[in-house]
């Protein structure tokens, strides 16, 4: 028997009120311990793809297709179901994490809630998954990062915390908007890592969209480019680094190498 996808989206489409169609007809598969990665320039229609799985897309948009994790369908769920499963079997990591954290709030408190609100375990015993989750995800001295604020860390030490955060719950699905594009070469290239890594030892399903396909050349199994709310090209990495069929893909392929190259030089 073929395993199931994690994640199955069919016909997907979000029309914002006024009209605006910001999603279109798109659809893509994801299976257990796969990446896919969503590319494409701002504007694309990828992050409002990921708010739409979530449930989270803006008052008074209307969503057409579906959406199946584990053969469940996430498109016009009851809310209240669909905050049992955010933080649950579905999360997100996002690319600015000092918006996503409270910065009023203890790291504890805010990574032992996730747990608690969910019902996953008792007080004691969330403050242990949370420091462990901190050092899984290569935190140094995590009892002492429970007791910080957000403001006391790095930008690459907060973003390894939200990936902490969201992985608490072992989720089936990963979603990461742009989760390393506010960071320098040298920490990405350590969350990347961190991520393959996760990846292998949870098994689960990531969808990764960012707007620079060399980042997606590290880490996808299979690359959806999109442009304007459409798919434009949709591929296994391998086949659409080494044969791009559309001029678009092209475009930002040549976009990747020339940002690749600059860094290089200023190396």
């Amino acid at each position: 028997m073929v395993d199931q996808p994690v994640l199955c989206v069919d016909g997907l489409g979000v029309e914002l009120p006024g009209g605006r169609h910001v999603v279109e007809g798109v659809s893509l598969s994801l299976r257990k311990g796969d990446i896919h990665g969503i590319a494409g320039e701002s504007g694309s229609g990828k992050t409002q793809l990921l708010l739409a799985l979530l449930g989270l897309s803006p008052a008074g948009a209307r969503l057409q297709g579906s959406a199946r994790l584990n053969g469940e369908d996430l498109i016009g769920a009851p809310e209240s179901r669909l905050q049992s499963l955010r933080g649950n079997r579905l999360s997100m990591v996002f690319q600015d994490p000092m918006t996503a954290l409270n910065p009023q709030l203890r790291l504890g408190l805010q990574l032992t809630e996730v747990l608690q609100v969910h019902g996953r375990c008792s007080r004691t015993e969330a403050r242990d998954r949370a420091a462990s989750m901190l050092e899984s995800v290569g935190l140094s001295d995590p009892l002492r990062r429970l007791r910080q604020y957000p403001h006391e860390l790095s930008g690459g030490m907060r973003q390894r915390v939200m990936i902490a955060m969201a992985l608490l719950c072992e989720p089936d699905l990963l979603l990461a908007d742009e989760p390393t594009t506010a960071l320098d070469v040298t920490v990405q290239a350590q969350i990347l890592e961190l991520l393959l890594d996760l990846r292998e030892r949870l098994g689960m399903g990531i969808l990764f969209v960012t707007h620079d396909l060399g980042v997606l050349a590290q880490l996808a199994d299979t690359i959806t480019v999109m442009r304007g709310g459409r798919i434009v090209e949709q591929a296994s990495a391998l086949e659409l680094f080494d044969t791009p069929r559309e001029p678009y893909t092209r475009q930002l392929l040549d976009a990747a190498r020339r940002l690749e190259l600059g860094a290089g030089q200023g190396a």
